[in-house]
């Protein structure tokens, strides 16, 4: 997902999909753990779109509190 998709959301779909994510980050550490994990790159995918979403509701947060 991209930073502009992200932007259109609200704040709360925001820290919805970042729960999902974090969620899906702890399963797939779990999966490699266990030596069933598939898909190595989706791990920094996933955390990539953490650090995603994190940028932009810390961008929307500055921009309310400057209001």
């Amino acid at each position: 997902m991209t930073a502009k998709e992200l932007q259109a959301k609200s704040p709360e779909q925001l820290r919805e999909q970042l729960v999902a994510l974090k969620k899906e980050a702890f399963n797939l550490r779990f999966q490699q753990a266990t030596g069933q994990l598939e898909n190595t790159a989706r791990m920094r995918a996933v955390r990539k779109e953490v650090a995603r979403v994190k940028t932009v509701l810390n961008q929307k947060a500055a921009v309310a509190a400057a209001n």
